[in-house]
């Protein structure tokens, strides 16, 4: 459907008037989610909240797949043996079990960890699945909407990733939105990828002086990093390499007997990683071998090994694709600067399979996101979820009655 013909749609008309006069509620939705803990991998709570809120609001066949994944169809597409679109935001945030999640209000700001990233995107997705209901909407397509887990760190897209798995009837999904986080101008439609690697140093350990000149994991290690910040990524495509975390030893009068670290390599095409990774494993190999050779006479010399932690794909859906189109042209009816973007976000399985997906905020805008001090401000806030709306029936299509 056209834009301004979508524009023009009496029922449209009366779910973006219900997004401007139901405001208050979806902000006071958020400010109840927020309270409810959502670590990756122990979402089950904010889930069952969601599951509850999706029935309320009259979506069908309300429900949880097997790894927690909250999922619920809008009633009576005219089309339902079409692809589906699939509306998305994930239910994890970063910070952990015990984390004080009480909203905080000064002046336009709630304050508390996860009230944007990824409270809003929810508050967003049952902001549109009341106003299609309340405006009496039918989509031509099915419309499917999923509150995912694991979006954060080291949950790694699982949710997403099981929503996708090999055999999946999603797989031919028309299109992919998840809303995430802030904002009414950023559109992201490339997905940086992400190999997530621990290395871990062992050896034999001993007596600070006893043992003196026993090969040492910390000292390897510490020069594998050193080398790591040598490595150069290819010019061709933006890529980073990151030592995010590092540890080691058990007191200081002890050689320690193991070391690891946490890295992170980035890249907005699959190539790159690769290489990031092959130079990554060559510099703790060197540096292992190094230490053995300098103070390895003495006891056991130090080995070391690698586990994946974390593997995201890469991609990008066209700039032409409809979906992209839509979002484009429906951010500037809007009067806001759209801005393609590229992120590591939900999105980045559809893109990696050939599905045409974005990732778009909100509406409002945030500060601290990650931090205990995040903020969220409502300004902009509905026209955020308006956004949203229109993008999802550009490629869903509005059912004539």
């Amino acid at each position: 459907m056209q834009l301004n013909r979508l524009l023009a749609h009496p029922a449209v008309a009366r779910a973006r008037a219900l997004i401007h006069e139901s405001d208050a509620e979806t902000l006071r939705e958020q400010v109840e989610l927020v309270r409810v803990p959502a670590p990756s991998f122990a979402e089950e709570e904010r889930g069952a909240r969601v599951r509850a809120r999706f029935a309320e609001l009259g979506l069908a066949e309300a429900g949880c797949d097997e790894v927690g994944n909250v999922l619920a169809r809008l009633p009576r597409p005219a089309e339902p043996g079409a692809a589906p679109v699939v509306v998305s935001a994930h239910l994890d945030t970063v910070f952990a079990a015990g984390t004080d999640l009480t909203p905080r209000h000064e002046g336009d700001r709630v304050y508390a960890p996860g009230i944007t990233d990824n409270t809003r995107g929810l508050a967003a997705l049952l902001a549109l699945a009341r106003v299609l209901r309340g405006a009496g909407i039918r989509t031509r397509r099915p419309l499917l909407f999923v509150a995912t887990v694991g979006e954060e760190g080291i949950g790694d897209l699982r949710g997403v990733k099981h929503l996708f798995r090999e055999g999946s009837p999603l797989r031919d999904a028309a299109a992919f939105l998840s809303l995430d986080g802030s904002g009414t101008g950023r559109i992201v439609h490339r997905a940086i990828g992400s190999r997530r690697l621990r290395v871990t140093v062992r050896g034999p350990g001993g007596h600070s002086w006893a043992d003196r000149g026993a090969p040492n994991p910390v000292q390897a290690l510490s020069a594998a990093v050193v080398a790591m910040g040598r490595v150069q990524p290819p010019p061709s495509a933006r890529s980073a390499v990151t030592v995010a975390r590092i540890g080691g030893g058990t007191s200081i009068n002890s050689i320690p007997a193991e070391a690891w670290a946490e890295i992170d390599l980035r890249s907005e095409t699959p190539q790159p990683l690769v290489r990031l990774e092959e130079e990554v494993r060559a510099a703790v190999h060197a540096a292992v071998e190094a230490e053995n050779r300098a103070r390895g006479r003495r006891g056991r010399a130090l080995t070391h090994s690698f586990d994946t932690i974390g593997d995201r794909p890469s991609g990008a859906t066209d700039p032409d694709a409809e979906l992209v189109r839509a979002a484009v042209e429906v951010t500037r009816a809007l009067g806001d600067q759209a801005e393609l973007a590229a992120s590591s976000t939900d999105s980045n399985v559809a893109i990696s399979l050939g599905i045409p997906a974005v990732t778009v905020g909100a509406g409002g805008e945030s500060g601290g996101v990650h931090t205990l001090g995040e903020w969220y401000c409502n300004r902009g806030g509905p026209r955020g979820i308006e956004r949203a709306l229109l993008i999802v029936l550009a490629v869903a299509g509005v059912a004539e009655e």
